[in-house]
């Protein structure tokens, strides 16, 4: 086992965390290095949840805050081992999101006496289906161990607090036609030709712009994907357009299914997947958002924020990176946004 060194400063942490690869559903190793550094900390408490691991101080603080992060990244693209160049550590998940892990694991060895009472949260799973996030389960069979004032979720945000998330909404709009040989295409009615009007309507769309708490949340309506056909030789009697939906959290989930259905009224609409979002709830976090001297921005995308909130706990995504480069081969993180969020939050803790 890999041992992690959590008195190294911030950027060998990052690179060192870089370079134990854990792609989504293999998380067993850095779970496990992670794990055997947090326990040998004395003022905390560990459990392990499958590859998940919780941490927490029990010192009678009148609050508590939780700081989590996802310990999975998406496959490899060349972009593995860890280098140090201009000023960057890059790497796969470097900026999605082992900076901000690397922030939490120093925070969590450094500050053993804070303010509040903390519970770190570094877990699997995130970047999959919703079903095996490892915070997800954890809601599910120890929802206790989620309990706190306030959540900071370590999404890359440029070292900048982003409030709330999007929701998201994926549905299967049908065409219907009927099936024929194509040399006597004529006998039939081709369903991916009768598709385009869903498409012109998709792309005559014009998205909404939702201002809540003085913050405006994009948002998009967008054709993913589209399948027709069961051999070159027949005429296909199916197409089905595959939308994305990405929702204002003032949008129930019931509202954003009905948004897209009134826009198909005439055609089948299979919502396969819908998620809510998150409110920003800035009066809610405005101790911390002060205290990290960062404006609030909305946040444009879903993230577990959005979990949180469920659970009825405030939260928001502040870490270091660039939120448009995860998943990209190019991945990489500042420096200086490593060393400003840990500065910034071990200055709030004590």
């Amino acid at each position: 086992m890999n041992a992690l060194d959590l008195t190294a400063d911030v950027v060998t942490l990052t690179r060192a965390l870089v370079d134990l690869p854990s792609e989504s559903g293999h998380e067993a190793p850095i779970a496990d290095a992670v794990e055997a550094a947090l326990r040998a900390l004395p003022h905390l408490t560990v459990e392990r949840l499958g590859n998940s691991v919780v941490a927490r101080t029990d010192l009678g603080r009148p609050q508590r805050a939780l700081i989590a992060g996802h310990l999975d990244t998406v496959p490899a693209a060349g972009n593995l081992p860890s280098r140090l160049a201009d000023g960057r550590v890059h790497g796969l998940g470097a900026c999605d999101m082992k900076g901000g892990v690397a922030v939490a694991l120093l925070l969590a060895a450094t500050v053993p006496a804070p303010s509040r009472d903390l519970t770190y949260v570094f877990y699997e799973c995130e970047e999959v289906e919703g079903d095996r996030n490892g915070l997800h389960r954890i809601a599910a069979d120890r929802p206790g161990l989620l309990a706190a004032d306030l959540a900071i979720l370590m999404e890359p945000s440029e070292a900048g607090v982003e409030a709330g998330c999007q929701g998201i909404l994926t549905a299967d709009v049908v065409v219907r036609g009927t099936r024929a040989h194509t040399a006597r295409a004529w006998t039939g009615v081709n369903a991916a030709h009768l598709a385009a009007p869903v498409l012109q309507r998709l792309a005559d769309h014009t998205p909404e712009r939702v201002v809540i708490d003085g913050l405006e949340y994009r948002e998009g309506l967008s054709a993913v994907a589209l399948r027709a056909g069961v051999a070159g030789n027949v005429v296909p009697d199916e197409c089905v357009i595959t939308v994305n939906s990405r929702f204002a959290p003032s949008r129930s989930a019931e509202e954003a299914e009905a948004y897209v259905r009134k826009l198909f009224p005439e055609y089948e609409v299979n919502v396969t997947e819908v998620v809510p979002g998150a409110l920003p709830r800035l009066d809610r976090i405005a101790g911390v958002t002060a205290a990290l001297g960062a404006a609030p921005r909305p946040k444009l995308g879903w993230t577990d924020v959005a979990r949180f909130a469920a659970l009825g706990v405030p939260a928001l995504n502040y870490g270091p990176g660039d939120p448009s480069l995860a998943h990209t081969a190019g991945e990489y993180v500042p420096v200086e946004q490593l060393h400003a969020c840990a500065e910034k939050l071990r200055q709030w803790l004590r």
